[in-house]
C-alpha cells in the first residue's frame, strides 16, 4: 500500500481545522451583515487552503503534492477574486440565499450554509489530501499524475476564458443600454458560449477531474472518485447550471439558445431550420 495512513490522518485533521477556521471567520462577518452569500467568495480560496495545508502536512511525493497545491491555488485565487468582485458590486444579499434561508435562525444558517460548504470542501478535496500522503508508483500508472495535472490546467484556462467572455458581454450589454440602443444584445452565444451553455462550469468540473486523475496515480486515491462526481453534481444540479437555466426560462432568446447550443459538454452548434 502506497499511502501512509498516520500521515493521512494528520493531513485530514489539519485540513479540517483550516476549513473550520475559514468558514467560522466568514460566518462571523456574514451573518451580522445579513450577507450569507459571502460564503460564495470562500469556496475557491478554501479549497486552495486545503491543498496548501495538505502539501505542508503530507509526506508523500513532494513534486506531486506541491504541484497539485499550486494548480489548486491558481484556480482558487482566480475564482475567489472573481466572486469577491461580484459580491462587492452588490449592496444586498444574493436572492438565492434569501429565498433558501428566509428567516432561518443563526444555528440553521450555520448548518445549512457554512457547515454544509465546509463538508463539501473536505469531500471534494479528498483526492488532494490522499495524494499528499501517498508515494507515486514506479509503473505506468504514474503517468496519470502529469496527465491529470495537465487536465486541471486546461480546465482552469477554459473556466477563466469563459468567465472573461461573459464579463465582456455583460459590460457591452450595459453600455448598449446606456446608449439607448433599441436592440441591445440579449444572449451570449459566441466564443466558448457557442459550444456550451455553461462553459465556465464545465471548465470547473474538468479542473477537479484532472486533480482526481493526478491523485489516482496512487492506487488508494483512485477510490476517491466520489469527489469529482460530487463536484460535477454541485456544478450541474445543486448550485450551478440547472438552477441558472430555471432563472433564464422566461426569456424567449434563451429558450431559442437552448435549442442550438449544448447544455454542458462543449459540442458544435446546431443549425435551426425554419
Amino acid at each position: 500500500m502506497s499511502i501512509d495512513t498516520k500521515n493521512l490522518r494528520r493531513v485530514m485533521g489539519r485540513s479540517a481545522l483550516v476549513v473550520a477556521a475559514i468558514q467560522g471567520a466568514t460566518a462571523a462577518v456574514a451573518i451580522p451583515r445579513e450577507r450569507r452569500d459571502y460564503v460564495d467568495g470562500i469556496w475557491g480560496p478554501g479549497l486552495a487552503a486545503v491543498a496548501v495545508t495538505s502539501a505542508v502536512a503530507g509526506n508523500g511525493d513532494a513534486a506531486r503534492r506541491w504541484s497539485m497545491a499550486a494548480a489548486t491555488t491558481v484556480w482558487g485565487a482566480r475564482l475567489g477574486t472573481l466572486m469577491l468582485g461580484r459580491l462587492r458590486s452588490k449592496d444586498t444579499e444574493d436572492e438565492r440565499y434569501t429565498e433558501f434561508l428566509g428567516d432561518a435562525s443563526t444555528g440553521q444558517v450555520l448548518t445549512k450554509v457554512f457547515l454544509t460548504q465546509g463538508a463539501a470542501q473536505m469531500l471534494v478535496s479528498l483526492p488532494i489530501q490522499m495524494a499528499a500522503a501517498s508515494e507515486l508508483p514506479s509503473g505506468r500508472r504514474r503517468w496519470l499524475f502529469p496527465l491529470g495535472l495537465t487536465t486541471a490546467v486546461a480546465g482552469t484556462v477554459i473556466e477563466a476564458v469563459a468567465d472573461r467572455q461573459k464579463d465582456r458581454f455583460t459590460a457591452e450589454k450595459k453600455a448598449a443600454k446606456e446608449r439607448g440602443d433599441a436592440n441591445p444584445p440579449d444572449i451570449l452565444d459566441t466564443g466558448l458560449w457557442g459550444w456550451s451553455r455553461h462553459p465556465n462550469y464545465f471548465g470547473d468540473s474538468v479542473v477537479w477531474d484532472g486533480l482526481y486523475l493526478a491523485g489516482a496515480a496512487s492506487a488508494p486515491t483512485a477510490w476517491t472518485f466520489p469527489a469529482p462526481v460530487a463536484m460535477s453534481y454541485f456544478l450541474i444540479y445543486a448550485t450551478g447550471a440547472k438552477r441558472t437555466e430555471r432563472r433564464m426560462q422566461e426569456r424567449p432568446a434563451f429558450r431559442e439558445y437552448q435549442k442550438r447550443v449544448a447544455f454542458f459538454v462543449p459540442w458544435p452548434k446546431k443549425t435551426l431550420t425554419s
